[in-house]
């Protein structure tokens, strides 16, 4: 895929088509699973919880689009934020469980008690209230996102350097939370989760609610990241991806531009990850493993590079089919996964999306008048 395969200069009009269909597609789904069980349209309590799952996927891939499509960053860690952002919802979902678990302790989780833990561990002080969860959801993936980027872009660490260490990051995440000690529940991870702010969370209201409320993140996700690539700094992120040293020149300083977007993909990749955790019932490090960022990455590529709504309908198409395959075909699913980004890489170098309206190629002395443009000058 080039380079030049995504400017910001489109309007997008897709992102708010996408983003109506998401939610309204989402409320048809959870009205259908309020409807009595006998009736011809109820929609199954396991449909919802899928459907919440993918959109939650989906939140993950437009997350990586930002950076990919847009800064060329190829990040192969990003599962990392959507985890952590995971794990601070399941911090919060566990307190809620008190003395309603196998061993009747109001105050500590099950797995601290059967490792003899006698009092909670500072970091997790606050967990019991919804909104520190909330805030952690954001706070914990930015924070380390900030620390992270600010490192990597300062040291002009890019191309598959980047992503290598990027990869590295979330699978020394995964080994850190597979520690009992860490106290997170070690490999078991955290689980058996009852209630969300006072909601039964096997409701079929509370999963109608949760669906909609994962479809409106979604879509506001999609509109915020459709607002930031459409402007000004879209056009920064596509000058600092095509010539980052001239944009230097320039007087700009890419790092800076970088680091933004990177803090702010994972603050919606870890509210995906928080949303994912409380439809699936389950967050464990499986969720750092670095094959969920690669996977992420191919959803991307299906659906289309730097068009964002591509991002979102790829994240959906490939994990419907990896549902169905999966329960048809278990043995041969990854060659699928594996055979589907060849023929997209191959015979659609702007994936989905691009069969419907197809980019202009450019040639590449284009790329200098298109950076003058972004400074006001003549082409």
């Amino acid at each position: 895929m080039s380079a030049s395969s995504a400017t910001p200069a489109r309007p997008f009009p897709g992102a708010v088509r996408t983003a109506a269909a998401i939610v309204t597609g989402a409320a048809v789904l959870a009205g259908a699973s309020l409807l009595p069980q006998d009736n011809a349209l109820h929609v199954s309590a396991f449909v919802v919880g899928l459907a919440g799952k993918y959109l939650a996927y989906a939140m993950l891939a437009l997350a990586v689009d930002l950076v990919w499509g847009f800064a060329g960053i190829l990040t192969l860690g990003h599962a990392a934020f959507f985890a952590l952002g995971g794990y601070a919802m399941g911090m919060y979902l566990m307190r809620q469980i008190g003395a309603r678990g196998v061993y009747g302790n109001a105050n500590l989780p099950d797995f601290m008690i059967f490792l003899s833990w006698h009092r909670l561990p500072w970091y997790w002080w606050g967990s019991g209230h919804f909104a520190w969860a909330l805030l952690l959801v954001f706070a914990v993936a930015g924070l380390l996102a900030g620390l992270f980027g600010w490192l990597a872009f300062r040291s002009r660490v890019s191309g598959v350097y980047l992503s290598i260490i990027t990869q590295a990051l979330t699978y020394a995440l995964m080994l850190a939370f597979f520690q009992n000690g860490l106290g997170f529940g070690g490999n078991n991870g955290l689980t058996d989760f009852k209630d969300i702010l006072g909601c039964d969370l096997h409701s079929p209201v509370t999963r109608a609610v949760l669906l909609l409320g994962t479809a409106g993140a979604l879509a506001a996700s999609l509109l915020a990241a459709r607002f930031v690539v459409g402007g000004r700094f879209g056009h920064l992120l596509v000058a600092v991806r095509d010539a980052e040293s001239r944009t230097r020149f320039l007087g700009y300083r890419p790092e800076q531009v970088k680091l933004l977007v990177w803090v702010f993909s994972a603050m919606i990749a870890g509210l995906g990850g928080a949303l994912y955790v409380a439809q699936v019932g389950i967050i464990n490090p499986g969720e750092f493993a670095p094959a969920n960022s690669i996977e992420s990455v191919i959803w991307v590529a299906v659906g289309g590079r730097g068009t964002l709504s591509g991002a979102v309908l790829g994240a959906i198409i490939v994990n419907v089919g990896k549902t169905l395959f999966t329960a048809w075909l278990p043995e041969f699913w990854l060659y699928g996964l594996g055979l589907l980004f060849l023929v997209t890489t191959l015979f659609l170098p702007q994936g989905l999306m691009g069969l419907r309206r197809p980019a202009p190629r450019r040639p590449a002395d284009e790329v200098t008048p298109e950076i003058s443009r972004i400074e006001g000058g003549a082409a």
